[in-house]
């Protein structure tokens, strides 16, 4: 298959596997993909990921690549706080959580953080369309902060809530607190409700 019609037939893909070359070309040649990287056509992210080298790689277009990689997963903890406007501080790293294993993928796009979590707590999330065809999945704001205080059992002091700088007026704005306590029930764990319960005592005292 020669480039212009390989790119062609993929130019929906935001990032594409060899699973979706091959169900396109069944009889596709992977030496294509090393003579189109070698050619700065293509770039791999991880194994069996790649994108095409002109792509604009903006905040959407990574969080889109963060889910599809390790998948099943959303984005969450300090990137989806950042996303929210939330923390003031810059996120190294796009961090999600997944049913998968905890993984860290350095890439030559950008670090993929993924923390895992059980199946019963993956919910929670929103769809984020960001083109015509185009989403990425992200916790809401009151899932990310149960995921933050789920996966980070040693923030519970007000201490510890003050050294998070989440901006209190723009996290009671937004928080919809009836949907924060349905999601703290699915968790069921008694010592994650005190500390989240602790945390919202500090914001809304802060």
């Amino acid at each position: 298959m020669q480039y212009i019609k390989f790119k062609e037939l993929l130019r929906e893909f935001t990032v594409f596997s060899i699973n979706d070359i091959k169900r396109i070309e069944k009889d596709f040649h992977r030496r294509r993909l090393n003579e189109w990287q070698d050619k700065g056509y293509i770039k791999k992210v991880i194994k069996g990921y790649y994108i095409f080298s002109d792509i604009e790689l903006t905040e959407d277009v990574l969080f889109e690549i963060a889910n599809r990689i390790h998948s099943p997963s959303y984005i969450s903890l300090e990137m989806a706080l950042s996303y929210y406007h939330l923390i003031p501080e810059s996120v190294y790293g796009i961090t999600s959580v997944s049913t998968l294993r905890t993984y860290k993928f350095d890439t030559p796009i950008s670090r993929f953080i993924y923390r895992r979590i059980k199946p019963s707590l993956f919910f929670g999330y929103r769809f984020i369309k960001y083109s015509n065809k185009k989403s990425f999945k992200i916790a809401t704001i009151e899932k990310c902060i149960l995921d933050y205080f789920y996966l980070n059992p040693h923030i519970e002091t007000r201490k510890d809530f003050d050294s998070l700088r989440i901006n209190p007026d723009i996290l009671l704005k937004h928080l919809n607190k009836n949907n924060l306590y349905i999601f703290l029930e699915r968790f069921g764990q008694d010592r994650l409700k005190k500390r989240v319960k602790s945390f919202l005592r500090f914001i809304e005292n802060a």
